[in-house]
């Protein structure tokens, strides 16, 4: 029976009494929380053997300019210690931020909510494509920009009466201001055709659809492509519905070829992972190895006092041979390959759908190198925040993993085309860069595209697929690029 992970480990007055008996001198909240941190990741950590003893460490020691800020430089301290033999630099090494946690964070109750499959936003993420061209990155399904008739590709002119919105420092906090730290935003827009939208937006909790948009394409002589841009790994209970929706059309629609975007899809929970999976893979591999977990020796070795003072755990329920996850086919596409739209954004949980399918079945990517992150957490509960840090690494039917550094389409090991990204279209649209190479890839046989108009959408962007990373990455807030591996350990409480 497949089942997945969600260790819900609530601090308890033991656990902290117990900090308080080994640390007599600070009794403060942070403190508290600091110590537990310390002993969680000391125990449960994927790399907690590079974590020194308590005096040497002194997580006390960590400073910022809020509580929180101070617990996340605590744990940003201990994701730089253990050291990948293949890189030389920290496994949580990020190339855009070095000396930061590439996965490790504490969470205030915002990611987890998304998780969940709720937001309280706009609806929408801005993306520049040129100094001076601002564009709507995507919008969510439902939220009140989509309610407000925004699409992706739409140029951003003004936001709150301001018309200079030409990419600097400054420009830039205004903008991340605006979008993610107002409840009230103004902005003007530029459609596709030239004509102008002026909305008035305020922030409102919805549910996320994670289906951005779905099609069927007919390129003729028995080629049917089904397209489905998919934004995020939320819980199971609100996405399957939404997948089956899609995967049904797909079958009755006769597809044989499919394209799965995932393009700014950072991750979230395994358990969605794993039945888009079940929905793609040939149904010969049903009930066959689809990936492998491994926890750190601490777990396997069942020496876990912290959880073991909350929960009751079996014994041996962390060893690799009791995590192990098959295939079980859902629904009856039947398709033998899959092209998979991907980008540096491509993270945790999406690269866990393209790895579990990398020795079953023809996979192709298109676009960027992915975010590389072949880890998983445990969401930890400390008073009032999560900890989210890699307990847990995954491997296939294959015994392929260690994409740290990310998955490169067009080389070796990920056949497909290394190319841009095109914000100048929607999700779906056949003319838009990305989805084109795949449409070509399955009429022509090649990627490479000859058509004038599609040609010319390049030269709309005049930054390279680099700059633009340089550029953007001063945009994102903190997404959870996440796999989240929930409810494989069950009736844990006392």
């Amino acid at each position: 029976m497949k089942k997945l992970i969600y260790l819900a480990v609530i601090l308890t007055s033991g656990v902290l009494s117990s900090c308080k008996k080994d640390h007599k001198n600070a009794s403060t909240a942070l403190n508290l929380i600091q110590d537990s941190i310390y002993y969680y990741e000391k125990e449960d950590y994927l790399w907690f053997d590079a974590i020194p003893d308590y005096n040497t460490f002194n997580p006390r020691s960590y400073g910022g300019s809020s509580d929180l800020g101070a617990l996340t430089n605590e744990l940003t301290a201990i994701s730089q210690l253990k050291i990948n033999p293949v890189t030389g630099k920290p496994y949580e090494y990020s190339p855009q931020s070095p000396g930061t946690a590439k996965y490790s964070f504490v969470d205030n109750g915002t990611e987890t909510a998304a998780l969940n499959g709720t937001d309280d936003d706009f609806g929408f993420e801005p993306i520049y494509i040129a100094t001076n061209d601002l564009r709507v990155k995507y919008v969510n399904p439902g939220s009140p920009a989509d309610l407000a008739g925004i699409k992706r590709g739409y140029q951003i002119t003004s936001i709150n009466s301001n018309t200079d919105l030409s990419y600097d420092g400054t420009t830039a906090n205004f903008v991340i201001n605006a979008v993610y730290y107002s409840t009230n935003i103004k902005m003007v827009l530029t459609k596709y055709d030239g004509t102008t939208l002026a909305v008035n937006l305020n922030t409102t909790t919805y549910t996320v659809n994670p289906v951005l948009n779905y099609k069927v394409f007919d390129l003729g002589n028995g080629h049917k492509v089904g397209y489905m841009a998919f934004g995020s790994f939320t819980a199971l209970a609100n996405a399957q519905p939404q997948l089956n929706t899609v995967f049904n059309n797909f079958i009755g629609n006769g597809v044989n070829d499919l394209v799965v975007d995932i393009r700014y899809n950072g991750g979230g929970e395994g358990a969605t992972a794993e039945y888009l999976d079940d929905l793609i893979v040939p149904s010969s591999k049903n009930n066959t190895l689809m990936y492998t977990t491994y926890f750190n020796s601490n777990l396997q070795n069942d020496n876990y006092p912290l959880l073991a003072k909350k929960y009751s755990i079996t014994p041996g329920e962390f060893k690799p041979a009791n995590n192990q996850i098959n295939f079980a086919k859902a629904l009856s596409l039947s398709v033998n390959r899959v092209f998979f739209i991907v980008t540096d954004e491509t993270a945790s949980s999406s690269e866990l759908t393209i790895n579990n399918l990398r020795p079953e079945m023809d996979v192709e990517l298109i676009g960027d190198t992915t975010y590389g992150k072949p880890v998983g957490e445990i969401p930890i509960p400390i008073s009032n925040y999560i900890l989210y840090s890699p307990q847990l690494y995954v491997e296939n039917s294959a015994n392929q993993g260690d994409y740290y550094t990310g998955m490169a389409p067009g080389t070796a090991a990920y056949p497909g085309l290394l190319a841009a990204d095109d914000v100048t279209k929607d999700f779906g649209d056949s003319t838009e860069m990305l989805l084109a190479h795949a449409l070509n890839f399955v009429k022509n046989g090649t990627y490479s595209i000859t058509t004038p108009e599609i040609q010319s959408l390049a030269s709309k962007q005049s930054f390279s697929i680099y700059q633009a990373k340089a550029v953007n990455r001063n945009l994102e807030v903190h997404k959870l690029r996440g796999m989240v591996l929930v409810d494989r350990i069950r009736n844990l409480r006392k």
